[in-house]
């Protein structure tokens, strides 16, 4: 049953090979439950934090664990499970797109409510939090820790959260994107987790696509800003507001990231 606040086109909803276990899910229950409790994304970010930190600081006088083979299975199993969402929700996109345009398959809310991209929208938000157990693996490992890359964890499972909450526009793109990039990154990491090596080019290919991706963010929320006036383009000054500030935060963190790893080590190494 569809919930009445949401402004969906019929057309939208047509079946795209969906299976039994999509159709399940109960989307009304679901942004109830998010309704009363997305606040609690807060308290698991300090609980988070307080973890990592904590964690870190008791690594201090210890060995480092290894941990590569349930690292290995942590990253095969995220890029599997990113690749088969980026497929499925990336079908409802490119079915909107071409029959509706760019601004209805931005601005659509049947990613809520599609029997295909329902649930993988939703589990897109729960794994903001999973993907919290990436910063675990990195301060047992003794790995550096860099700003970019808690802030980066905390700040989309909180903005995700609220944002699937308002049911606000956008989810397909920001979903689709976020599966497609996560599917090659977890797919790098599992590769780099078994002992293999890889081509420095393939890290800075992935970063460079992070910061695309962020870049495309910012367009999106432009474009939403500019269509919002138009009932069928649902969001919030909120929601604007708090994905800007994150999405342009992550943008110049990732291009300094790059900037520091990357073309600075190059002139380094040349004697520049």
């Amino acid at each position: 049953m569809l919930d009445m606040e949401l402004h969906i086109d019929p057309s939208e909803l047509q079946p795209l090979g969906e299976y039994d276990f999509e159709r399940k899910l109960n989307v009304r229950e679901i942004r109830e439950w998010m309704q009363q409790n997305w606040y609690k994304s807060f308290f698991v970010v300090m609980a988070y934090l307080i973890v990592i930190f904590g964690i870190q600081h008791f690594m201090k006088e210890r060995r480092a664990y290894n941990l590569r083979a349930p690292l290995t299975l942590w990253s095969f199993s995220l890029a599997l499970f990113s690749a088969i969402g980026a497929y499925r929700v990336w079908k409802q996109v490119a079915f909107i797109l071409s029959t509706k345009g760019l601004k209805q398959s931005v601005c659509s809310q049947s990613f809520y409510v599609h029997p295909v991209s329902k649930l993988w929208v939703f589990l897109f938000v729960l794994t903001k939090f999973l993907e919290l157990g990436d910063t675990v693996f990195i301060v047992l490992r003794k790995n550096k820790l860099i700003f970019l890359h808690w802030y980066h964890h905390a700040t989309a499972m909180v903005v995700s959260w609220y944002g699937y909450k308002e049911m606000v526009a956008g989810s397909g793109w920001l979903t689709a994107l976020n599966f497609s990039i996560h599917a090659i990154m977890y797919s790098y990491y599992t590769v780099r987790a078994a002992g293999f090596q890889v081509p420095r080019s393939i890290a800075m290919v992935i970063t460079i696509s992070q910061m695309v991706q962020m870049l495309a963010y910012v367009v999106m929320n432009a474009l939403i800003i500019f269509w919002m006036e138009d009932k069928v383009c649902h969001t919030t000054w909120t929601v604007v507001f708090l994905s800007s500030v994150v999405y342009i935060s992550l943008l110049v963190l990732f291009c300094n990231f790059f900037f520091k790893t990357y073309l600075s080590s190059t002139k380094k190494s040349k004697g520049e």
